[in-house]
């Protein structure tokens, strides 16, 4: 007989439901939700690549890409040196991820593409692209930034250029080494163990095949400490020419690739297990009867790569950037989702103070880097040509030291959440100082600074013109720029120690007086207000938080 008493089966036992959590911040449009970003477009004369940068800012918004830039950094690069048959290759394998990413910035012009249309604007236009990929992944940026930095140092020497820059104007992306592909990746390699900075100290030997020359065929034998991106196609290297051809420290050309086919003699020693940039390869690298190009003139091997250096110094200004802005969107985002003590975090005012603060400093960092862009664009003068020596040296130097304590800041933010893997801020934090250390740290900016004052005044003319379009506007800033004056004028009259032991100072009282400036005439009161009160005014604090009592904070975050 069947019984008809209803079976009552075990339930789970829900023991909590998540709440007071905020929601993901995926699939938004990270374009169209930086305001700053889209103002400095426009007034650049980029507003032509606006569709483009919608485009960019859906995309890098959204939870895919987030998802492969997560992943990207957790599945790092893998160096195999032989095959399983024991051959040398020396490849290193990246996740599909990466592969994805940096596809996908190549393809939108973030490398070349104000070298393929070169008009007003071009410079703007591949720097906000530039800086919106690097927002949500930067370790891909690196070698990105190489192969845009390329191309004035090539087309010191035609023959190479008309061979090269070809392929690197192409918006495709292959991640094999062949010699049939129509694209390729740069990337540079100056640093070795026992010179660092002082690359004059190089031993990397380089001796002609046949008379030498510029264009000339080399055979480079030493060993390089740093390699980034050592998966690509091509890199200009510096070594110690010998020869009839010249003698010197040069600059060279080093394919992965031969014509025929064969792989060059690059011998890969070691990946570096950096602090951050996991996504992104950095080797060591040994050269021994390694075929390269003479770039150049024989002995004048600082000068040729310093036209890639000088375009790679603006893109850490744009890393950093880019870093700043991620930093304000996650700790806002976070603030506006969470409540506690009654109301949401982002309206409590202490927490309110450190977001628009945060904010404040990711507007001028990116008002200047856009700045600096368009005078980089093929149309400068002979000013802004000056102006851009000096200021992207400048912001270089400051922009890129912001950036670590600015991730610190909006990681706690967060609170527990932010040191956690599983959000970004964590890898945010840890990529910052990278920007800082690439293409010279802080002394050898410092440095560079001085020389440009001494070597080409025109630069402190130009600088000092740009500044001071802003005066008359707030008694605090002009005194400021007085300040500066009397700063440099005693600064061009010290001893060379002196000089050095004071350049630091006089690069910060540049910096902030040209984020001032910039922010005064290109930003609203309140944002200029609040900067020039609490970055030079008398009360100004030491942390983020401490802005002046008065300070229009909404009107602040309402840009961010």
């Amino acid at each position: 007989m069947t019984s008809t008493t209803p079976v009552t089966h075990p339930r789970p036992h829900v023991t909590h439901e998540v709440f007071n959590q905020s929601t993901p911040r995926v699939d938004v449009n990270e374009y169209e939700l930086n305001h700053v970003l889209a103002e400095a477009v426009a007034r650049h004369d980029a507003g032509w690549a606006d569709d483009e940068l919608r485009q960019v800012g859906a995309l890098v918004g959204s939870a895919q890409f987030q998802h492969d830039a997560a992943v990207a950094n957790t599945l790092t690069p893998e160096l195999h040196t032989f095959d399983r048959w024991g051959h040398r290759i020396d490849e290193v394998e990246y996740h599909p991820s990466y592969h994805r990413i940096i596809s996908a910035a190549v393809a939108h012009g973030g490398h070349t593409r104000c070298w393929e249309d070169p008009q007003p604007g071009s410079h703007v236009a591949r720097a906000a692209i530039f800086l919106l990929f690097g927002q949500i992944e930067p370790g891909h940026a690196c070698p990105v930034s190489m192969t845009h930095a390329v191309i004035p140092s090539l087309e010191l020497q035609p023959d190479v250029a008309a061979l090269w820059v070809p392929k690197a104007l192409s918006r495709n992306y292959s991640p094999e080494l062949s010699a049939d592909k129509d694209s390729a990746i740069f990337g540079m390699s100056m640093t070795e163990k026992q010179g660092g900075s002082d690359v004059r100290a190089n031993t990397t030997v380089a001796r002609p095949v046949g008379a030498g020359g510029p264009g000339a065929d080399y055979l480079l034998t030493g060993h390089k400490w740093f390699c980034s991106a050592p998966m690509s196609d091509a890199f200009l290297v510096l070594a110690q020419a010998e020869g009839p051809g010249g003698e010197g420290l040069s600059c060279f050309l080093l394919p992965r690739v031969l014509p025929d086919g064969t792989r060059n003699v690059f011998r890969i020693q070691r990946l570096k297990d950096k602090l951050g940039n996991k996504s992104n390869a950095s080797s060591e690298i040994e050269l021994d009867g390694t075929v390269a190009v003479m770039v150049g003139e024989p002995g004048r091997g600082v000068r040729t790569i310093i036209e890639m250096v000088a375009q790679t110094r603006l893109d850490c200004v744009l890393g950093s950037t880019a870093g700043m802005r991620q930093s304000v969107a996650e700790a806002l985002w976070h603030a506006r989702h969470r409540a506690a003590f009654g109301a949401t975090l982002a309206d409590q005012p202490a927490m309110t103070a450190v977001l628009a603060d945060l904010a404040l400093e990711s507007e001028a960092a990116t008002v200047t880097a856009m700045r600096l862009a368009r005078a980089h664009d093929e149309d400068a003068g002979d000013s802004e040509r000056a102006f851009r020596r000096l200021a992207t040296a400048v912001a270089k130097y400051w922009i890129c030291k912001r950036g670590p304590h600015h991730a610190y800041e909006a990681l706690e933010c967060l609170g527990g959440n932010g040191y956690t893997e599983a959000f970004p801020m964590a890898m945010r934090y840890r990529e910052q100082p990278v920007m800082a250390v690439w293409e010279g740290s802080g002394n050898v900016i410092a440095l560079d600074v001085l020389r440009a004052m001494t070597r080409e005044p025109e630069s402190v003319a130009a600088f000092d013109a740009e500044v001071n379009l802003a005066r008359g506007t707030y008694p605090v800033l002009d005194t400021h720029l007085d300040r500066m004056r009397r700063e440099l004028a005693e600064l061009a009259r010290l001893g060379p120690a002196d000089a050095q032991r004071r350049a630091r100072r006089a690069v910060e009282s540049m910096a902030l007086a040209l984020e001032a400036s910039l922010l005064v005439r290109f930003s609203p009161a309140a944002v200029a207000d609040a900067f020039v009160a609490a970055r030079l005014g008398d009360d100004r604090g030491f942390e983020y938080g401490t802005l002046p009592v008065g300070t229009d904070l909404q009107a602040i975050l309402a840009r961010h």
